[in-house]
């Protein structure tokens, strides 16, 4: 350790929720229906004559956030509720505004907002007219609140490859209009990334940064094709990476972001406890890790909360968490203009706050 290290103020603080909510964050893996007010859900299916599988809020609250651990398809059961309330433009909207309100206030300053337009034209809307709800309700967050957004729209694994490329078409209209991205989600059991590459080699043939969902809810067979058949940018969860030391060396060397999930993966029954993550492996190795809420409501969970379990759970330290929010800062789906921009604000405020990161992980 540098001997100077110990006359620097970050030192001295005392490493907390409310010190982790005061600094600049950015969240790049946050799903819009999983991530809505529970009080919304509630108020928006009562508005528009919704039936829930609950007769109350709190009925609803242990549907949607059971505890414990679940298989993933399980789990992505429960995006039914918030979907069947998602189905008009001024839902959309609402929920795509809400979102940004509930990020800024605990100093996320930037945040991707990844959604599956095709889940929300059950009661006829055009996709066009889910994609200008959600970006309209995120512009009005972005003059609202301190915070820049963008959308990933999402292709589903175990929809169909047509329906993927056919949302690939849609974020091709929609770049430079608020669309940062494209991803392919969806439960990866027998569903395999492969199938729909001709919707990512659309998306890459014009230009567009995508991510793909794998080694979640499967091994490094998954990441494989996710970065040698889809060619993918940023790895969502990437949680199984471990499996494989020489795919593990390829995402080190091509410096390839790992979108990490803690909650989420323990939710999900992916990592038995948040002690035996690997993200601490990962960050002491040298990737590129970012963390992330993956879904506020299902997860129960926020930005700050997440870092600060990756604290409290797997030793990191201030400069640490400093390092992972550089990281998704670095790793976000911006032109490199903007980022600098961006990241140099961010890096001032921290250092206003008497905070100065020591090791910048490239």
């Amino acid at each position: 350790m540098d001997t100077n290290d110990k006359k620097l103020p970050y030192l001295t603080l005392e490493l907390t929720e409310d010190l982790i909510k005061s600094l600049p964050k950015a969240d790049l893996h946050c799903h819009l229906d999983g991530s809505l007010r529970l009080e919304t859900v509630w108020d928006l299916a009562q508005k528009n004559n919704v039936k829930l599988p609950a007769e109350s809020l709190e009925e609803l609250k242990a549907l949607l956030q059971p505890g414990g651990s679940q298989k993933l398809t399980d789990y992505l059961k429960l995006f039914e509720i918030p979907i069947s309330v998602m189905q008009t433009e001024k839902a959309l909207s609402r929920v795509a505004y809400e979102l940004a309100q509930d990020a800024a206030s605990e100093n996320v300053r930037y945040l991707e907002v990844r959604f599956a337009p095709i889940l929300h034209i059950q009661k006829g809307l055009r996709l066009t007219a889910v994609m200008d709800a959600v970006l309209d309700g995120l512009g009005r967050g972005e003059k609202d609140f301190e915070i820049k957004t963008g959308v990933i729209v999402c292709g589903i694994r175990n929809i169909n490859p047509e329906t993927s490329l056919r949302l690939a078409d849609l974020t091709v209209a929609y770049k430079n209009r608020g669309v940062v991205g494209f991803d392919l989600a969806g439960a990866e059991d027998q569903y395999p990334a492969k199938d729909h590459r001709e919707a990512f080699y659309l998306i890459l043939n014009n230009n567009i940064n995508c991510t793909v969902h794998a080694g979640e809810d499967y091994g490094p067979e998954s990441i494989h094709q996710a970065l040698h058949y889809l060619n993918a940018h940023r790895l969502g969860h990437g949680t199984r990476l471990k499996e494989d030391g020489d795919l593990l060396n390829y995402v080190n060397d091509h410096r390839i972001p790992l979108e990490i999930c803690l909650t989420s993966n323990l939710q999900t029954g992916v990592v038995d406890s948040y002690q035996s993550h690997p993200l601490r492996f990962y960050y002491d190795f040298g990737l590129r890790v970012t963390v992330n809420t993956d879904n506020r409501l299902m997860t129960g969970t926020t930005m700050t909360r997440e870092l600060y379990l990756a604290a409290v759970h797997l030793g990191f330290d201030l400069n640490d968490i400093q390092n992972l929010i550089i990281n998704s800062f670095k790793s976000a789906f911006l032109h490199y203009q903007d980022k600098t921009v961006l990241l140099r604000r961010v890096l001032t405020e921290m250092e206003e706050m008497g905070l100065r990161p020591r090791r910048l992980i490239s």
